[in-house]
């Protein structure tokens, strides 16, 4: 086992160190010659290439793909796979002859001293590994926070009352963290973190991603939400809410059925984090501590091929015959749900009470099958909902009954697969009105029974040549699948009225209309499959982490907070040792500092510099030998006076328009002297964004305009910003400026200045006075930093100019930059300096002595 400082050593080395390390031999055999890799078999050793390793994913989710049941006769546990089951289907999707690992729990509860043998039966048999939660641990991570609070907050359903739905509660929080930990250890028995990609499923597993990513930072790490995610305004509720989304951006790529789920996501990562997404070339990433997370959007499918089976089978065909017969001259709709509070059935039965009411012709003729799945948990809101479904049924079916006539027929489940593609085929229309649901593929599933089978055909009396093959759809609109499916009736669940008037032109549609709806949901369907979803995921997972061994990993934060930052390969930590060992060997020096979010941190409401900043600086600016320069976009006169009291600082303003080199000398303006009728333009149009955007204010400067967003609303300061920016560039296009965003402002400024030609002419200037320097250390945190940056590069790579000997560009944060060394915060860029400082005196003192 390698310890932990000499796996943090790893995490520093090469790709092709990585490719050497690959070839470590385990053993040595004999004395003073090392074997190979024990796994490698005789015949390779012979000259023979070692066999291809073959590709594995692991599948993680709350439950196996696994049915459970004891044997009557020996009392023992029998397991078979669950081909229902949508993680078992994922296969289809992978190369093949990949291996394919499932980690979840298992439905039934397995004693103590039978859980190493049923693993280890379950892992041979079917490559499943359980991972077994005691009763309390299960019912406070599953029943508690993942069902009663987690699960109506995520479909909009606040806890503002106990009596509807459980509010947070801080012992079932650590239940569901300690749940999601035995998870992690699980995936960790069978992980190869260089090879496997682990692909994990759902809400109930959203902090298992801190957890991998913690024990193995170059993991390929997938995530798919198949619930809805919430507006922020929902999701911020949540007292846990950054230890999630963390958890979330803990992997290389997050799956979302619909854009509006994603489009909420990123919205709490800009609100609650301050990330901002940018979509390149189709793909839409997250930066995220120098790694991007990919989002991607693709609803779920189903599996074909497994359908069709099931409809050419001749039960299907004679169940399906009963039920043609059964309701024989009815007008048949049908619906499958969760028997939960977001499937709106009392609402559907009110809009077929509202049908039957106004339509007296279908009176006897329209007959509504719900089926009702079981509930997936247990609590008193499933109680109500069948209470108040009864209920409703009971007043229907007593108004509006004949004999051998029921308008609705309720089937509380369970109900086979196949009973319900029965349904399925003799129905003329499906009515899916949930009022909040992440996917829900009954649609689908309704539309390819709708297609039926050579063998439903001859049940059916469909003529092929005709191509007679119709359904309907009326679909919430507030479902999933409601953006895949363009020929559906759409609806919004909460208004009776407008559901009972959509049965109603579904049902009375013309045929030709039906056929037409019809073929498109089933060319969509059956393109868009279960393999589809997969093989689409899978490949993009793989390219979201084609650069991992490309970066270094260095981990951060504590508990679920940990996060890794990802580093190019020569971007290193400014140390200590190293930068005053230049100082102190180096006689030509030039200290070049931005302030905000450098000396100052940007959340600070005094932007005064403290006593230990102007003592720092007064301490570097007194060595001879030294030329300190603050580099900054503030105006000259606040730096003026916040500065008054260093003598010898030089301070370039505005992004270097103006500069002067000693508190007492004059201030020098750019060369690019120019008017500002420009402003006359930009200034009405910043005006206008400023009204329509509280919180927003315009700094004036003497050479620059800037609009300020960084007090508003994130997401439309952000918004706005995008707005203003491409509006400026319009309006001030034929004008001598530049536009440009930085962090949460817009600035418009002269052509020719920045901060980098700041740099170029500090050293120019230097070099004039016999004094070229051959110490250059610049720190910044901002886009604008980026110039100086560049500027640096850009003469070390010119031969016409004389080097300098030892250069440290450092940005502040670990994050991508022009900059080869970077510092954490504020705090660490004081220490920096108080460090050469202290040099600095030693020095001085030297030289006295």
């Amino acid at each position: 086992m390698l310890s932990k400082s000499v796996m943090d050593c790893l995490n520093l080395i090469t790709v092709d160190d990585f490719k050497v390390l690959n070839r470590i031999p385990r053993v040595m055999k004999v004395p003073g010659v090392i074997s190979e890799f024990e796994d490698i078999p005789a015949a390779a050793a012979g000259g023979m290439l070692p066999p291809i390793s073959v590709e594995r994913r692991i599948i993680v989710s709350n439950q196996l793909p696994i049915r459970s049941y004891r044997d009557s006769s020996t009392n023992k546990w029998c397991f078979e796979l669950d081909n229902d089951s949508l993680y078992l289907q994922l296969k289809d999707g992978f190369p093949p002859n990949t291996e394919v690992y499932y980690v979840g729990t298992l439905k039934a509860e397995i004693e103590l001293k039978d859980q190493e043998d049923i693993s280890q039966l379950l892992f041979d048999k079917f490559r499943c590994l359980p991972v077994f939660l005691n009763i309390d641990l299960h019912n406070k991570f599953y029943h508690g926070f993942c069902k009663h609070y987690l699960w109506p907050l995520f479909h909009y359903m606040l806890p503002l009352s106990p009596i509807h739905s459980a509010r947070f509660d801080r012992s079932q929080w650590q239940a569901y963290v300690m749940a999601n930990k035995l998870f992690a250890d699980k995936v960790v028995e069978v992980l190869n973190p260089d090879e496997d990609s682990v692909w994990i499923h759902d809400y109930h597993l959203m902090v298992l991603p801190t957890f991998l990513r913690k024990r193995y930072h170059r993991v390929k790490l997938g995530f798919f939400l198949h619930s809805p995610f919430p507006s922020s305004e929902i999701y911020r509720t949540i007292p846990v809410r950054e230890e999630i989304l963390k958890g979330f951006l803990n992997c290389d790529l997050i799956g979302f059925h619909t854009f509006d789920y994603a489009r909420h996501f990123l919205s709490c990562c800009s609100r609650m984090l301050g990330l901002n997404y940018e979509s390149k070339r189709g793909y839409l990433g997250l930066d995220y501590y120098g790694r991007t997370v990919s989002i991607k959007i693709l609803p779920a499918g189903i599996h074909m091929g497994q359908l069709e089976s099931l409809l050419d089978m001749d039960s299907t065909a004679k169940l399906v015959k009963e039920l043609k017969e059964k309701f024989e001259g009815k007008i048949v709709l049908v619906g499958v749900d969760d028997l939960d509070i977001f499937k709106g059935l009392s609402l559907k039965f009110l809009a077929m009470w509202k049908l039957l009411e106004e339509h007296e012709s279908l009176r006897g003729k329209l007959v509504l099958v719900q089926i009702a799945n079981p509930a997936r948990s247990e609590g008193r809101d499933v109680q109500e909902v069948l209470t108040e479904t009864n209920q409703i049924i009971e007043k229907i079916n007593q108004l509006y009954s004949k004999p051998g006539y029921e308008p609705i027929v309720f089937i509380n489940g369970p109900v086979s697969t196949q009973e319900k593609a029965a349904y399925y085929a003799i129905s003329e229309c499906c009515v899916v009105n949930a009022i909040r649901d992440g996917m829900n593929l009954v649609s689908y599933k309704y539309t390819v029974c709708r297609q039926g089978s050579s063998v439903l055909d001859k049940v059916l009396e469909v003529d092929e040549k005709s191509n007679a093959r119709k359904s309907v759809l009326i679909v919430s609109e507030f479902v999933g699948c409601s953006p895949s499916l363009s020929g559906a009736i759409r609806v919004n669940p909460w208004d009776v009225d407008d559901v009972a008037n959509a049965i109603y032109r579904g049902i009375t549609m013309r045929e030709a209309e039906k056929q037409l709806r019809h073929e498109k949901h089933f060319k969509y369907i059956s393109s868009h499959n279960i393999a589809y979803w997969a093989r689409s995921f899978d490949q993009d997972l793989e390219r979201a982490c084609r650069e991992h061994y490309l970066k270094r990993y260095w981990g951060v934060g504590l508990g679920l907070g940990f996060r890794i930052v990802a580093l190019g390969p020569n971007f290193r930590k400014l140390a200590m040792d190293p930068i005053v060992n230049a100082y102190n060997s180096t006689n030509s020096r030039l200290i070049l500092l931005d302030y905000d979010g450098t000396m100052m941190p940007q959340s600070s409401i005094d932007q005064a510099p403290s006593h230990e900043v102007i003592s720092v600086l007064n301490c570097l600016c007194s060595d001879p030998k030294n030329v300190v320069f603050i580099v900054s976009g503030r105006g000259k006169d606040p730096l003026s006076k916040w500065f008054s009291p260093c003598e010898k600082l030089g301070i370039s303003a505005e992004h270097g328009f103006f500069t002067r080199w000693t508190r007492d000398s004059e201030w020098e303006t750019s060369s690019m002297v120019m008017d500002s009728d420009w402003k006359r333009i930009a200034e009405p149009v910043m005006n206008l964004y400023t009204e329509t955007t509280d919180g927003s204010y315009i700094e004036h400067k003497e050479s620059a305009l800037v609009w300020h967003h960084g007090e508003a609303d994130a997401h439309f300061g952000s918004s706005q910003a995008k707005e203003l920016l491409d509006h400026l560039e319009n309006v001030l296009a034929n004008e001598p400026v530049v536009v440009k965003r930085g962090q949460h402002i817009v600035e418009v400024k002269p052509q020719g200045v920045s901060k980098g030609i700041v740099v170029q002419n500090l050293i120019s200037k230097m070099r004039s006075r016999g004094k070229s320097p051959d110490f250059l250390l610049c720190i910044g945190d901002d886009r604008s930093d980026e110039d100086m940056f560049e500027s640096i590069a850009n003469q070390a790579e010119d031969p016409s100019v004389p080097a300098i000997a030892q250069v440290f560009a450092c940005t502040v944060g670990q994050k991508p930059s022009m900059a080869k060394y970077y510092l954490d915060d504020t705090s660490e860029v004081i220490k920096l300096l108080q460090s050469v400082a202290i040099a600095s005196s030693v020095s001085k003192f030297e030289l006295a002595d």
